[in-house]
């Protein structure tokens, strides 16, 4: 009995108000009457903005933030991303698996950085923001408390380039699009493993159950050791000043079959 209620949560949030499309696709809202829609709900620094009827980041030089969907938590599904990168730079993820505490973190944002007049932290705000992000504060909650779904507008190390669970899983191909063209994300929930596919390719395969997976490497790394849940809340995340992405769709739908 008490799996077959899991189930029925799980079923729940699959299938909310929003209506679903023939493939069973389910759009979350994203902006409504010009602002972010109020089922999201941002942690951290910076933000999101409403432009032209898509979510657009807006990043703080104060530091990372993420905007969180509030009104439901995903278990096993597809997640499908359409988004786009103002240039090569351009920095965002998807963070999925997020533990429920992260909406204790919301108008609790942590350290933030003090920056010069080229926008290089001082030694003092870095030193501080790793203890903040050790402790788990504001945008750095999800980061060791949920999984990344790395968004780079360029290439980067496979650890580290759009697909990736950033640095746990990489992704085995780079994007074949260039910045400025949108682009479109499968990650695909099935109990413990993330798998994710770009403009129809799949490129990465994660399983949460492998602990043979690369050690940190630096503090702004996610923590190996806590367990992720099944069924978390998602994200999306602003990074530093000039770090410009849109989203235009975030679309929810039960498991497939075989899957």
């Amino acid at each position: 009995m008490v799996l077959a209620a899991a189930l029925v949560c799980v079923c729940q949030a699959l299938h909310g108000a929003q209506p679903k499309s023939d493939s069973g696709w389910r759009p979350l809202p994203l902006v409504s009457d010009g602002k972010v829609d109020p089922n999201w709900v941002q942690v951290g620094w910076g933000g999101f903005v409403d432009d032209e009827g898509t979510l657009r980041t807006a990043p703080d030089p104060k530091g990372l933030g993420l905007l969180v969907y509030k009104k439901e938590k995903l278990g096993n599904c597809q997640i499908r991303v359409v988004f786009k990168t103002k240039e090569a730079r351009s920095n965002s993820g998807v963070y999925v698996r997020i533990d429920d505490a992260v909406l204790d973190q919301v108008k609790q944002p942590g350290a933030a950085f003090e920056r010069d007049a080229k926008g290089k932290p001082s030694d003092e705000s870095m030193a501080k923001m790793k203890a903040s992000g050790e402790r788990e504060e504001g945008a750095w909650f999800a980061v060791h408390r949920g999984y990344e779904i790395q968004i780079a507008g360029g290439g980067g190390d496979p650890l580290h380039r759009t697909g990736a669970v950033y640095s746990l899983a990489p992704s085995s191909a780079g994007s074949k699009k260039a910045p400025g063209e949108w682009k479109t994300m499968v990650i695909t929930l099935a109990h413990t493993r993330i798998s994710v596919d770009l403009d129809g390719e799949r490129i990465t395969n994660f399983d949460s159950e492998n602990h043979d997976v690369p050690a940190r490497k630096i503090w702004h790394e996610p923590k190996r050791e806590p367990k992720r849940p099944e069924v978390g809340y998602i994200g999306l995340q602003n990074h530093d000043p000039g770090d410009i992405v849109w989203f235009k769709e975030i679309s929810v739908r039960p498991l497939p079959a075989g899957k």
